[in-house]
């Protein structure tokens, strides 16, 4: 097994150093009634799962953290570990009772950071990372686009040859072709949020020029013309993810599910209508709220409002402008498009 000193982006873990939201700074974390003294890390485990084992909100998990100063990279986790729950002063803490590390050399201790905990399975939202998924005001407008295939064919798949034009003057090898696709439109106010932006496939440049030739060289449906074309990113490793509450109180609608599904539930991917601007990070925590509806009084005649119920938790992984992307970390009951979001 490799070992490496530091790799910025391979892990998808918490940043349980870091500092405490000051929404909680007044609140200690309500700690679960049937929480384990001792936890041993199991290859597979994920920290919201290992969290979710000691408090009712796994996100605030630094909040309880203590740190060790004796231990290299004390914020990640290993399978083998063992977490110590006890109680200072009236309040929990955990600490982590290492395993041994790996030593290189007399000057250099390194911990198989491929092996550390990851915040989640990876897969659930590593096909959402790399694309562009929201395509925002004037977004493609200065993309080039796909005009023809090789023998005049409108119908493209993998090793199929395409003509693009208006492709910007770069030095890149392959390009990501996108279809815009469904609008995102806020379902209180009608604003117009953004559009999503489908992935149709990928093409490697063959012959650049003002008009190119390239090759198809992956396609998750029929490439057309018309088909934008953008340099494809370099490969996005998994961010690392401190989850908290946002500082300020936040109101939005889950606006679209993707794959078109009726309701979702844990680790499925949701789109939800606020973003940068309502100050939304990468690692918000939001919960989830079911509209009821109303109903009718048998007595009074009246119509009322049922009060909304708590469905859920998600997670944002990335944020836009105006929507983001988030992962639903917890769910009591099916969750729907519709349904709100909030500060927890």
């Amino acid at each position: 097994m490799a070992y490496r000193a530091y790799i910025p982006r391979v892990l998808f873990v918490f940043l349980l150093t870091s500092c405490v939201s000051s929404w909680a700074a007044t609140t200690s974390p309500e700690m679960r009634p049937d929480h384990p003294k001792r936890y041993t890390v199991q290859q597979g485990d994920t920290l919201w799962g290992i969290a979710a084992r000691f408090l009712k909100d796994p996100w605030r998990w630094p909040e309880i953290w203590q740190r060790n100063s004796t231990i290299k990279n004390p914020h990640l986790i290993y399978p083998g570990d063992v977490l110590v729950m006890n109680m200072v002063d009236g309040s929990p803490e955990l600490k982590v009772l290492r395993r041994k590390v790996v030593k290189l050399s007399p000057a250099i201790y390194a911990e198989p950071l491929e092996a550390a905990i990851p915040t989640i399975p990876p897969s659930a939202i590593q096909p959402f990372l790399s694309s562009p998924l929201v395509i925002e005001k004037g977004g493609l407008s200065d993309s080039g686009h796909v005009a023809i295939g090789s023998d005049g064919k409108i119908a493209l798949g993998p090793y199929s040859i395409l003509y693009a034009r208006g492709l910007p003057e770069s030095d890149a090898k392959f390009y990501r072709i996108l279809r815009p696709g469904k609008r995102f439109i806020d379902p209180v106010t009608g604003e117009f949020l953004g559009q999503q932006a489908a992935h149709v496939g990928d093409a490697r440049m063959l012959t650049p020029g003002e008009t190119a030739r390239l090759e198809v060289i992956r396609s998750h449906g029929e490439v057309s013309p018309g088909d934008r074309m953008i340099p494809a990113p370099d490969d996005i490793g998994l961010p690392y993810f401190s989850p908290s509450a946002p500082e300020y109180d936040v109101r939005g609608f889950i606006i679209d599910a993707p794959g078109g599904v009726a309701e979702v539930g844990p680790l499925s991917v949701v789109v939800i209508s606020v973003g940068t601007r309502e100050n939304i990070e990468p690692g918000h925590v939001l919960r989830v709220l079911r509209d009821a509806g109303q109903a009718h009084d048998p007595v009074t005649r009246e119509t009322f409002r049922i009060p909304e119920e708590e469905s859920g938790l998600l997670m944002v992984f990335r944020a836009f402008e105006k929507v983001s992307y988030a992962l639903v970390m917890k769910a009591v009951r099916p969750i729907h498009v519709l349904d709100v979001v909030e500060t927890p």
